[in-house]
């Protein structure tokens, strides 16, 4: 594995793709990031690797490293943390049972919503899978996306702030692992775990919470994000330097999906090779 090549500048470590909710393939998203000065980056779709080669192919022939990722859904109590994989083994048997459970759980989740909502809204299920590609994760967004093609709402904002709302009429929970349990299967597929944007408006995770999280090998914390407030990056940063943890700051780049831009927030080149030198499942793949 080629962790002792250098990483030149800092990097975007929060992509996603047409293979989950994303809305451009990943060699252009690849070129995107590519357009706005970043060298580093990783695609991490929602619990899936299957645009992994497309984006390294894209990657490496723009002279950029590419670092493996995954964004792994899970849920404590009513709270979504979202886990930031980078370089797991994406074969390990546990991490893609895990993976592939949930994947399920989402398209399940899609069509009893779908079926909900069209008892009020000129939508079908056909109309959410063509705003899907083949294999991809289907979520929320693509529900989002059908319905705005039908001029129900004008974008995604609208719809899940209305339609799709979590204590809406149609809202439908999703079946994710428990936080510990993801990150140990990250941790036992070789990969470094990062809670991606710990500090929205949910607040950070509960204090107990965040002790079993880092007992079972949490890595770091992504703080430079946008959805990130300044209490809760102040109340992580002591986690950080009494943990010495990695952080990481990244776009979480959709393409049209949201307003986020490549590079908006990065990740600088020493927590990159701490990230790196880690990681022991997959590894990263150098221009």
């Amino acid at each position: 594995m080629q962790r002792t090549c250098r990483v030149e500048g800092p990097g975007d470590l929060h992509l996603h793709s047409t293979h989950s909710d994303g809305t451009q393939p990943p060699d252009q998203v690849m070129a995107a990031v590519h357009a706005h000065g970043v060298r580093t980056v990783s695609l991490t779709d929602h619990d899936t690797t299957s645009g992994w080669a497309e984006a390294a192919d894209a990657a490496t022939s723009l002279g950029m490293t590419f670092v493996p990722g995954m964004e792994m859904s899970s849920q404590h109590g009513w709270r979504s943390i979202h886990v930031l994989a980078y370089l797991i083994d994406p074969d390990e048997p546990r991490l893609r049972a895990m993976t592939e459970k949930v994947r399920r759980s989402r398209r399940e989740r899609a069509r009893i919503m779908a079926d909900r909502i069209s008892r009020d809204y000129d939508l079908a299920w056909e109309d959410i899978v063509a705003h899907t590609t083949s294999g991809a994760t289907v979520g929320r967004p693509h529900i989002a996306d059908a319905l705005v093609a039908r001029g129900v709402v004008r974008d995604r904002g609208e719809a899940f702030a209305t339609i799709l709302a979590a204590d809406g009429d149609y809202y439908v929970s999703l079946f994710s692992p428990d936080p510990v349990e993801a990150i140990e299967l990250i941790v036992g597929a070789g990969g470094v775990p990062i809670i991606a944007h710990p500090a929205g408006r949910a607040g950070v995770p509960p204090a107990p919470l965040m002790t079993r999280m880092l007992a079972a090998g949490l890595a770091g914390f992504e703080l430079g994000h946008r959805e990130n407030l300044p209490a809760g990056i102040a109340a992580l940063r002591g986690l950080v330097e009494e943990h010495d943890l990695i952080v990481t700051g990244s776009s979480d780049y959709h393409g049209l999906g949201k307003p986020n831009q490549p590079g908006e927030h990065t990740t600088s080149e020493d927590m990159i090779a701490r990230l790196l030198d880690r990681g022991t499942g997959s590894a990263p793949l150098f221009p």
